[in-house]
């Protein structure tokens, strides 16, 4: 195996293969991206490159196609999940960390007694 870091943002994949990948059209994949849905790396000479990130981007934007909404709403509600989880994520942090020192003030006032 090589030591090369596998960089889930790098754009390795051409087009056709990241649309099999993601279970979509190539000519739906130029319109995510005129939409502003997503922006792959470019080649050189101007080949589209995608991203493992892109892909799993890819099939986010797919199922919200499937849930009903349009390309618009799908521009608005990806960030809106993003934040959501970031969020969330934060909150478990300091949900843990507070856990953590209810546990050991605890543990001192076991001590004291």
């Amino acid at each position: 195996m090589s030591d090369v870091e596998l960089d889930p943002d790098r754009g390795v994949y051409g087009i056709s293969v990241a649309a099999e990948l993601a279970g979509s059209g190539v000519q739906n994949l130029r319109a995510y991206e005129a939409h502003g849905l997503l922006l792959p790396d470019r080649s050189a000479g101007g080949t589209r490159r995608y991203s493992v990130n892109d892909v799993v981007m890819l099939r986010r934007i797919g199922e919200l196609l499937d849930a009903g909404l349009n390309l618009a709403g799908i521009a608005m509600v990806i960030p809106l999940q993003d934040e959501n989880r970031r969020l969330r994520a934060k909150e478990g942090a300091t949900v843990n960390l507070e856990r953590t020192h209810s546990r050991h003030d605890g543990d001192d006032s076991e001590r004291t007694r």
